[in-house]
């Protein structure tokens, strides 16, 4: 025991002096930490990556708090970072930022860091530091930056001709702080379709030659990336402007003029001037040319028909038209081609398969020594080397031979007209054929052709210009005969020497207001108004240009031909060249202009070529013209009226306007304003049933025609009046038309009126009337019976108050003879009393009559 109790002792003293030599030496290490950390951090995160890790290590562990770690210090003024412990025990910690990192503001830091143990006792006395370590954190980038270029707009030139490595150069730059996302990797051009190219580096450079009158100036779009692939938010544009090696040729000239309607003349090459490149020039010659072949028959001559112009134009009457509209009576043209127009207006296209059979009742019979035929036509070179004749118009024998006794044709681009005279005419040998070669006949334009008559002299006009035949040919006349002639257009007709009558020498081309005209040849200044075009060249100041100048216009002022022997005086006076347009209402389309020029040098021929031109000059839409009619729509006569004739349109207005609009197109405030200008026709048409011949009709006298551009047509479908005249007119004619009308019953009558001005582009609205015949005759009879009837009441009221008048006064008479005789009444006096008692009073039924016809009555009663 005693032993034992001394082992117990031991023990507890040996352990009371291990516990007291523990806490004497409990916290005697310094935590332990690298002496150098590298960290990593992306901007906009707080997290910070050390390599290595932060952990810093005690031998004092496993005792506690001096053994553990409570705290990382960072030490350095400007580091916005701080350390925290993740396990005591371990002594794990993390590094992270206490704000937002930019890594554009500071891209890396460098501070110390310090680990602290947690001392030797709770409450953290004798805490102890490791050393400091040294900490490298650098900050990783975000693309958060586009780039951006160093100036918006940039510019740049070459000489027309070269290709050049590089033009000029455009930089952008980004702010983003890495070489990844700050370095700009790329830059494209985002122009399509340029002559141009960009490396790298934003050299920008062309790739062909480039030419100042194709293009004088490029605008281009470039944008740039960085190498992060990020796009510049604002791309920069580039202009490059070409140089023009100095060449001989118009500068300052529009390729397009737009003309409003109205307006007159507009200038053409207002700012347009020759450049020489210093050639010392002695003479220009400069030649404008109109291509006006737009449409129709070429020109702005669309507002009158053919017939219409005749007569505006002065032109003699008789002339007979071989190509009218188709139409009941005109019916020999429907077999034929058409293109658009109306009327005088229309043209037939001949493509080698078509003719016409002119009646024989439509011929003008009465041909002599004069007489004219006009036609618009417009050609081509024949196919072939040789090609056939083309016939225009022919007079050839109907059966049994094939005499052609005058025929208009074209043969190899020649015009040839031939006229055979009979024996009759004479029996020499005379002219027969006359031949023209002109370039007109196919150049594929229209022109105007006028063959006049005054045998043996055969003139041509072609477009008012006159042609002298190169070659006349003599033949004899044909010898006289029984045969019958057949007029044709288009072909010619070979009734003999063929087994089978048919048409020969077919016309290829358009024709259009063929006219034939027998009698007085028409003088030069009508058929120079027939073909007068309404556009052309014009030339302002033409005093102002000197005496030096020389000017020259073709007959339809299509082409102008200026001669100078200065180039700034040749500039001076092509600025006062304009285009003019005297329609009302023209047509609207492109016309085309072609400026060439030669320029001579002293000593020299042609020492400068300088290129055509070609510009367009825009007639713009004219503002439509509204016709509008007007009157009373019903009309209620009685049938004397009828019987007599009735004037239908006696209230009748035509009014035209124009509708304007001074505000932008797509506004709907537009304002109407009347104008004056001419109808060509109105139509009076019978809707319904046609007139009944005999019966009914439509009258209008010829002498109210006079004074006036005016005719007209009458059949039992309507009346049509044409002519190119004013609305007046027009309105004093049509209120003179009378409707007659012979038929019993009461018949109702509609009449449709419309009117059209320039050549049908313009119609009036469709105005109604409504005829009927009134009940009036059968009214009056119903009346007068009425009025009869009262009539024939009082007089038998009359009657019977001279019945009562007259048996009152016998009966007076008989009192008073009474009272005379009262005391003696006799035996005759008895008699009469009695007669008188049976007095009876008789009218005459036959003098009521009278008495009623006298008065202007009739009655069915009989009174007694």
């Amino acid at each position: 025991d005693s032993s034992g109790r001394m082992c117990y002792v031991c023990r507890v003293c040996l352990c009371v002096c291990v516990c007291v030599c523990v806490c004497v030496t409990v916290n005697k290490h310094k935590p332990w930490i690298e002496t150098t950390y590298r960290g990593l951090i992306t901007e906009n995160t707080d997290v910070v990556l050390l390599d290595p890790p932060l952990v810093a290590l005690d031998k004092d562990a496993p005792v506690p708090y001096a053994g553990e770690i409570c705290a990382f210090r960072v030490h350095g003024p400007s580091a916005p970072f701080e350390a925290v412990v993740l396990n005591r025990t371990s002594g794990e910690g993390l590094l992270r930022a206490r704000g937002p990192i930019d890594c554009e503001r500071q891209r890396e830091y460098t501070f110390n860091i310090q680990a602290y143990d947690c001392g030797a006792e709770a409450g953290g006395a004798g805490v102890k530091r490791s050393h400091k370590a040294v900490v490298h954190v650098q900050v990783g980038d975000v693309n958060e930056f586009s780039p951006v270029f160093t100036s918006s707009e940039y510019a740049g030139s070459v000489r027309e001709g070269r290709v050049y490595d590089s033009i000029l150069q455009v930089q952008a730059a980004d702010q983003d702080c890495s070489p990844q996302y700050s370095q700009i990797c790329n830059y494209q051009i985002t122009t399509e379709n340029t002559p141009f190219a960009i490396d790298r580096n934003g050299n920008i450079r062309n790739t062909e030659s480039l030419s100042f009158d194709a293009q004088p100036h490029y605008e281009i779009s470039v944008t740039a990336f960085d190498c992060g692939q990020k796009r510049a938010a604002c791309s920069a544009t580039v202009h490059i402007h070409v140089k023009p090696v100095c060449k001989p040729g118009w500068q300052g000239w529009n390729k397009r003029v737009d003309y409003e309607p109205g307006m007159g003349s507009k200038q053409l090459f207002p700012k347009m001037h020759l450049e020489t490149c210093e050639g010392a020039v002695s003479s220009v010659r400069v030649t404008v040319e109109l291509q006006t072949g737009h449409n129709g028959k070429g020109c702005d001559r669309q507002s009158y028909s053919e017939k219409s112009l005749q007569k505006l134009c002065g032109a003699s009457s008789g002339s007979t038209d071989l190509l009218p509209a188709s139409g009941t009576t005109f019916n020999w043209t429907t077999s034929l081609l058409t293109d658009s127009g109306r009327d005088g207006d229309l043209v037939y296209r001949f493509d080698g398969r078509q003719a016409a059979k002119v009646p024989d009742w439509v011929v003008p019979q009465n041909l002599t020594d004069q007489f004219t035929i006009a036609t618009w036509m417009r050609h081509g070179p024949s196919p072939g080397l040789r090609g056939e004749k083309e016939t225009l118009l022919c007079n050839s024998d109907k059966t049994e031979m094939n005499r052609h006794h005058y025929s208009l044709y074209v043969h190899n681009c020649r015009l040839v007209f031939l006229l055979r005279r009979d024996y009759a005419q004479g029996d020499s040998f005379r002219p027969a054929e006359f031949h023209w070669k002109l370039e007109q006949i196919c150049d594929k334009e229209w022109h105007y052709y006028v063959i006049t008559v005054e045998f043996p002299v055969v003139t041509l006009y072609v477009d008012g210009v006159t042609y002298d035949p190169y070659l006349v040919t003599d033949d004899w006349p044909i010898h006289s005969s029984q045969i019958d002639v057949q007029l044709t257009v288009g072909a010619c007709w070979q009734g003999g020497e063929v087994t089978k009558a048919r048409f020969t020498q077919y016309f290829r081309g358009s024709l259009s207001g063929l006219t034939l005209k027998p009698g007085k040849v028409e003088s030069q200044k009508v058929f120079s108004c027939l073909q007068a075009c309404k556009e052309g060249i014009d030339l302002t100041s033409l005093a102002s240009a000197g005496a030096d100048m020389k000017f020259h216009f073709n007959p339809t002022q299509s082409m102008l031909v200026a001669e100078a022997d200065d180039v700034e005086r040749m500039n001076g006076a092509l600025s006062r060249v304009s285009y003019i347009n005297s329609q009302q209402f023209p047509a609207a389309g492109a016309r085309h202009l072609r400026v060439s020029t030669a320029v001579q040098c002293f000593g020299e021929d042609v020492c400068i070529s300088v290129h055509d031109i070609e510009a367009v000059v825009m007639v713009m839409q004219p503002s439509k013209p509204r016709i509008t009619i007007t009157g009373a729509e019903h009309l209620t006569a009685p049938a004397s009226d009828l019987a007599l004739g009735l004037l239908l349109f006696r209230d009748l207005h035509i009014n035209g306007t124009v509708t304007k609009s001074d505000r932008p197109v797509h506004s709907t405030e537009h304002k109407s304003e009347e104008i004056i200008h001419n109808l060509d026709y109105c139509d009076i048409m019978v809707l319904g049933k046609e007139l009944r011949e005999g019966f009914e009709s439509l009258q209008l006298n010829h002498s109210t025609l006079l004074a006036k551009h005016l005719d007209y047509n009458n059949s039992t479908t309507g009346i049509s009046i044409y002519g190119v005249d004013s609305m007046d007119h027009y309105a004093e004619l049509i209120r003179q038309v009378q409707y007659q009308s012979l038929q019993t019953g009461s018949p109702v009558r509609t009449f449709q009126l419309t009117c059209s001005g320039l050549n049908g582009r313009y119609t009036s609205n469709q105005f109604m009337l409504l005829v009927r015949k009134s009940e009036t005759d059968r009214e009056s009879r119903r009346v007068r019976e009425r009025e009869s009837n009262a009539v024939t009441v009082v007089i038998v009221v009359c009657i019977a108050a001279l019945l009562v008048v007259v048996v009152l006064g016998v009966y007076q008479l008989y009192l008073t003879h009474a009272q005379e005789d009262t005391d003696t009444p006799t035996h005759s006096e008895k008699q009469k009393d009695s007669d008188l008692t049976f007095l009876t009073i008789t009218v005459n039924p036959l003098e009521v009559r009278k008495t009623e016809r006298e008065l202007g009555f009739h009655s069915n009663s009989h009174f007694a």
